[in-house]
């Protein structure tokens, strides 16, 4: 079985994701925060303005729409990774975020880098060599 394709049906089937969510980032599952796509070129989740992700200004809080941003570059990376022999560690190094508007509604995240990624991948799998990859997930209201 391909290892990539059996980590994007584990995601995308609702059930088993949801629950890894609720024992290993309980936050994230409290939050609202739902993958709703994920394929081997891009990844889609959500996060909606509601009493758990808001703060005091009436709009999300920026940890809800930072783990949901980082859940679209992570999930990208952890199908590339996923099952590989010998195995390769991944570890984000810095976030940076802009912010143009508040976030009053349902925000949904895309990353669209799963190609760039796993060719990196392939690279640091074939050379040994430790890579970096800046990914980008853009949020919409």
């Amino acid at each position: 079985m391909d290892t990539p394709n059996k980590f994007l049906r584990l995601v995308n089937s609702g059930f088993k994701f949801r629950l890894f969510l609720l024992t290993k980032l309980p936050s994230a599952y409290f939050s609202g925060v739902r993958v709703r796509s994920l394929d081997q070129e891009k990844c889609v989740v959500t996060v909606p303005f509601k009493w758990f992700s808001q703060n005091p200004f009436r709009s999300t809080y920026f940890a809800c729409l930072s783990m949901a941003a980082e859940m679209t570059t992570g999930l990208l990376s952890m199908a590339a990774v996923y099952g590989r022999k010998p195995a390769i560690s991944m570890l984000v190094v810095k976030v940076d975020s802009q912010y143009f508007k508040k976030a009053t509604g349902r925000t949904i995240f895309t990353c669209q880098d799963g190609f760039a990624l796993s060719k990196l991948i392939e690279e640091a799998a074939l050379t040994g060599e430790a890579k970096t990859f800046t990914a980008t997930s853009t949020g919409v209201d």
